[in-house]
């Protein structure tokens, strides 16, 4: 998908879109330590997102790590500096940046989603799996207090019982029980999870880039709310919307709903 980011390390590899997909891939590329993560890696990985959201190239991204791990968590052999005085700095943390970026992030995760790992996935838009792929939370296991949402964002995912038990017993969750429980969009062969990834991240390429920017928008706010003021939050952002359309745009929009010809009434 062309040259990789000369800026972007070599531990975290980022192919930019190319013009007829816009569809960026970014890598974590550490497979002899099954991509743990060091501080430079996070800054780096914070920073890809952040550029991929600003390039207007890219409609959508797929995050996949080389090897036989999606991302393995921190490597604890520097969690000192990964840690101490940095859970606060969002230039060092790969989530903040990927909850910022406005464009849809499809995870490609094959083998281990572990701890700061499975933080990442779950930041991820929409997951494609492979049949190897494990999500596991370590952080009791190794006396770590979790700081990229996991403790919060799990139990919303797959109910507070079962978050209980994953997190306080590090209880490994399958591929199977990922997409019976609705972590996991796609179960494949691992060695179709990327081209899996990248056809999600193409269809919703396909479409309007700007509404789809401000439907995930939308989507991802109103689930910070209750039902009530989720509603009345897509009925403002409505009302702006159609408010902020010419008469140039509405006619656009009719002749692109009038070329669909048998479709244009769905």
């Amino acid at each position: 998908m062309g040259a990789t980011s000369p800026d972007s390390g070599d531990l975290i590899l980022v192919e930019p879109a190319r013009p007829e997909s816009q569809v960026a891939v970014v890598t974590i590329n550490r497979p002899d330590a099954l991509n743990a993560l060091t501080r430079p890696m996070m800054v780096s990985l914070a920073a890809a997102f952040r550029r991929l959201d600003a390039d207007d190239g890219v409609a959508a991204v797929v995050l996949t790590g080389r090897g036989r791990s999606f991302c393995s968590g921190v490597d604890l052999k520097a969690a000192e500096e990964a840690f101490k005085g940095d859970v606060n700095d969002p230039a060092a943390n790969p989530v903040a940046q990927m909850e910022l970026c406005r464009k849809p992030i499809v995870g490609a995760v094959a083998g281990f989603a572990v701890t700061a790992g499975f933080e990442i996935a779950l930041a991820c838009d929409l997951l494609v799996a492979g049949r190897s792929a494990k999500f596991l939370d370590t952080h009791a296991k190794f006396g770590i207090f979790p700081s990229w949402g996991l403790s919060q964002k799990l139990s919303r995912f797959i109910g507070p019982n079962r978050a209980r038990e994953v997190s306080l017993t590090c209880m490994p969750i399958t591929a199977e029980m990922a997409q019976k429980w609705g972590l996991v969009n796609h179960i494949v062969e691992d060695s179709q999870v990327l081209s899996k990834a990248i056809e999600v991240a193409e269809a919703i390429a396909r479409n309007n880039y700007n509404l789809v920017i401000l439907y995930k928008s939308v989507i991802n706010d109103g689930l910070q709310l209750d039902m009530k003021h989720a509603r009345a939050l897509e009925k403002e952002r409505a009302v702006n919307f159609y408010n902020g359309m010419t008469k140039e745009q509405f006619a656009d929009m009719q002749r692109f709903v009038q070329g669909r010809g048998s479709t244009s009434k769905l």
